[in-house]
């Protein structure tokens, strides 16, 4: 009764406003108004075995279930919510889209036979500048609505490379395929590759080839498909 009472005094001096379009928020709302949940482009790749997520895997990276859990565009607010969690030091959205992504991937039976979650590793010098690994706050999101373990250390990146922004698909195999090595403790289980953004697949490609080469089996769920 007594936080009932002073909620709303609370929530007078410390508004909760969508994130996107500024509205105040229910109290049952974390980060955005139900509107803008809806207009997240989801892609339901979860559900499908053979979608463009695992298509840009085929013949290149054995995989048990490829997928992302949003469409990447601009003319979207998830471009907008990506930019906050990757340069403006907002873990808070990241970890939020993380559930998001946990929530869909219930929704498939492959999922539960995931055994451990693996982020997609930063170069420690660049992970100190942004003060986290976006990929590692994504996982931790998905592993507190899958209940499976987190592995920040089954992959390690041993070589800082430049920006993959702006090059095209070999160019980007060939920033990524030296960098990255596997801990023995993936051997023999089934583990979940964490990242932002797919473009072409060249990163989530290196560190699923050392994950296979280390003993596990790799499916692969990142947050948004960026589509060409």
């Amino acid at each position: 009764m007594i936080r009932s009472l002073l909620s709303p005094l609370v929530h007078l001096f410390y508004p909760h406003c969508c994130e996107l379009c500024g509205t105040d928020l229910s109290r049952t709302d974390e980060l955005l108004c139900m509107t803008c949940q809806d207009t997240l482009p989801a892609t339901n790749f979860h559900l499908y075995t053979n979608n463009p997520v695992s298509g840009i895997f085929s013949g290149r990276l054995p995989v048990t279930q490829a997928t992302a859990a949003y469409y990447y565009s601009q003319a979207s607010g998830l471009q907008r919510l990506i930019h906050r969690f990757k340069y403006r030091q907002r873990k808070d959205i990241a970890l939020w889209l993380g559930k998001q992504m946990g929530h869909m991937l219930q929704e498939s039976a492959w999922a539960a036979t995931v055994d451990a979650i693996v982020p997609v590793p930063l170069n420690p010098r660049k992970e100190k500048e942004r003060g986290y690994n976006q990929a590692a706050v994504l996982a931790a999101g998905i592993a507190s609505v899958l209940n499976r373990p987190v592995l920040p250390q089954a992959l390690v990146r041993s070589q800082y490379t430049s920006s993959q922004t702006r090059k095209n698909r070999i160019s980007r195999w060939e920033n990524v395929q030296t960098v990255f090595s596997a801990d023995s403790c993936v051997n023999g289980r089934h583990v979940l590759l964490i990242d932002d953004v797919i473009t072409t697949g060249a990163t989530t490609e290196a560190c699923g080839h050392s994950l296979l080469e280390a003993g596990a089996g790799v499916s692969i769920c990142c947050l948004a498909y960026a589509y060409r």
